[in-house]
């Protein structure tokens, strides 16, 4: 199915209000970073965690991570709020993944397509950055 932005996504109120640590990653944790809806299931891009790097967006320690899939970006850098474990059974993860799907399926649940929110970005140092942290509007 093709991804679309949709145009009356609701803004992203749940993940800058997560406090995560730099801490509660390690290096080969499978995580993944989710950017919208499916049907009625979160979706996003999955990646490994290879090893701490600063995130220049936030100015914080964040994680370097690995896109298995390859494509314009295998390395890309990003801030541990914005990540959810897959390889693990995480309580913090869960309880993330639930608050968000509480908040924004009902809004977008229906659709033919997969609905990005438009929440995150990639900057030209290859970090992610999600729309409340971007400096300047960028």
């Amino acid at each position: 199915m093709p991804v679309s932005r949709h145009p009356h996504a609701p803004g992203d109120i749940v993940t800058p209000e997560r406090d995560v640590t730099h801490a509660h990653f390690r290096p080969g944790d499978r995580v993944v970073i989710l950017k919208g809806v499916a049907g009625s299931e979160l979706w996003g891009d999955a990646y490994k965690v290879v090893t701490s790097s600063w995130h220049t967006p936030t100015d914080e320690d964040g994680w370097r991570l690995f896109d298995a899939a390859g494509g314009e970006r295998s390395y890309i850098t990003a801030h541990p709020r914005y990540l959810v474990h897959l390889s693990s059974r995480c309580p913090d993860c869960l309880i993330y993944q639930q608050v968000l799907r509480t908040y924004l399926v009902p809004r977008l649940a229906g659709a033919d397509e997969d609905i990005d929110c438009g929440w995150y970005s990639v900057t030209h140092l290859n970090q992610v950055v999600h729309v409340a942290d971007a400096r300047g509007g960028k």
